[in-house]
């Protein structure tokens, strides 16, 4: 290992990466990491933090709305997009220190450029030449672009949040979580909102109740939904708008096209077929259980590989195999009972199986379910209801998957989570005491 210049090279600073160099480090391993862009990846810089601080500032129209109802006296309510801006992207800032610091304390060199592979042990890193023992591909994912004429006039979700203003329309392609937050987010915030899905299902892989109850709500509160609309030609209008030309023969106008049509891998120009790392079909990297590609030295993890890509799965990859490779103890992530979360308006939160997949897997199954509206809605006057819901195996009574959606969801949600991975009864969470007046107790109050 001394004759090389690293024993772990990482290839990529996102959430998957830094984990990885960081412990890497904290076991004694010399370790560097090469970002092109800004340490802290897609999460960070574009992607979770920065979209949930939006969303957080896009529920202060329904909130202020509703104070009144609760006796505050509002006054005019006005929204300045560039003050909401600008303080989101000085948070992404502060962050990104944090991470440049944590990576520094524990000693990992940082290299601020693109990181190419010559050989199983050598790399180009901005001209110069590297050489590491072990090396890990985290470069995760990008936005996807529109398979069509004028796809180059879209937005993706890495620009949306530099938006010199606030559009007043805006179309918004796609059917997964970030397309429905982003929907949500433009809603609140006064914008003209239209989905626009090619198939006729959104949120794949989310319980079917909580999906049409979002969609319920979202139509309620102006948000335009269409189905089975693929994207034929887009082309700017003479106003600096957008017209898209659906396959269904619809034609619409907007300020904004945001495309929100899933994420394909990170492994184009950076030597991995030089090398010999192995793809699949996707352009993803292809990894054993150990995380360990095509080639023995060379490792991936995260999103730019086919395993799920949530930021935290990406952390524990990372984690798992820094101290497989470098620590005491080997270990590997359960991909089991992940829980997930839809930071929409209102927000959907899941764990574990959703009642068609019990049914499919399980035979006989048991769905306690609560429709309720929030105390804050009810005083309010909002007609937004709640939904949860718990699958329950027949067999041996244990919770096999909890779905919910209202507001706090996904806070809720964490907690249960951990009932649903232990393999927790539901005689077990009827036994325990509700916390009153909450939302959460009607997760203990299901009969």
């Amino acid at each position: 290992m001394a004759d090389y210049d690293f024993d772990y090279f990482v290839i990529g600073g996102g959430s998957g990466g830094v984990r990885s160099a960081r412990i890497a480090a904290g076991h004694g391993a010399r370790v560097g990491l090469a970002e092109e862009h800004r340490v802290g990846g897609t999460c960070v810089i574009r992607g979770c933090v920065p979209k949930k601080l939006l969303v957080i500032g896009a529920h202060f129209a329904e909130d202020l709305v509703d104070a009144e109802r609760f006796g505050w006296t509002v006054g005019d309510k006005n929204f300045d997009w560039k003050t909401l801006q600008k303080n989101v992207l000085a948070e992404v800032e502060r962050i990104e220190g944090a991470y440049h610091n944590t990576l520094e304390n524990q000693d990992v060199k940082i290299f601020k450029a693109r990181a190419v592979l010559k050989d199983a042990h050598t790399l180009d890193v901005g001209g110069k030449t590297i050489t590491a023992d072990k090396i890990l591909i985290a470069t995760g994912a990008r936005p996807g672009t529109f398979p069509c004429e004028g796809s180059e006039l879209a937005i993706t979700s890495n620009e949306v949040f530099h938006l010199e203003k606030l559009p007043k329309s805006i179309i918004i392609a796609g059917g997964g979580y970030i397309a429905n937050e982003f929907a949500g987010i433009f809603n609140e915030l006064g914008a003209k909102v239209t989905l626009v899905q090619r198939s006729d299902k959104l949120l794949r892989g989310y319980d079917h109740s909580m999906v049409e109850r979002l969609m319920h709500i979202s139509t309620v509160k102006g948000i335009e939904i269409l189905y089975n609309a693929p994207f034929e030609k887009i082309e700017k209008t003479e106003g600096g708008g957008v017209k898209v030309s659906l396959g269904n023969g619809d034609v619409r106008e907007a300020d904004i096209l945001l495309a929100a049509i899933g994420r394909p891998p990170n492994t184009e120009n950076m030597g991995l077929e030089t090398v010999g790392v192995k793809l699949n079909d996707r352009g993803a990297v292809c990894i054993d259980e150990d995380f360990r590609t095509s080639v023995d030295n060379i490792y991936a993890v995260g999103d730019v590989t086919d395993n799920v890509q949530l930021t935290p799965v990406a952390i524990r990859e990372g984690h798992a195999l820094a101290d497989t490779l470098f620590g005491d103890e080997a270990w590997r992530p359960e991909y089991d009972c992940i829980p997930s979360a839809v930071f929409s308006h209102p927000p959907i939160a899941a764990v574990g199986m959703t009642e068609s997949e019990a049914r499919d897997q399980l035979g006989g199954v048991e769905v306690f379910t609560s429709d309720f509206r929030a105390m804050k809605n009810v005083l309010a006057n909002r007609n937004e209801r709640s939904l949860y819901k718990l699958i329950v195996d027949s067999a041996n009574g244990k919770l096999v998957g909890a779905h919910m959606i209202g507001p706090d969801a996904p806070e809720i949600m964490q907690s249960l989570a951990i009932a649903v991975k232990a393999g927790l009864t539901k005689k077990q969470v009827d036994a325990t005491i509700a916390i009153h007046p909450t939302m959460a107790e009607e997760l203990v109050l299901m009969r």
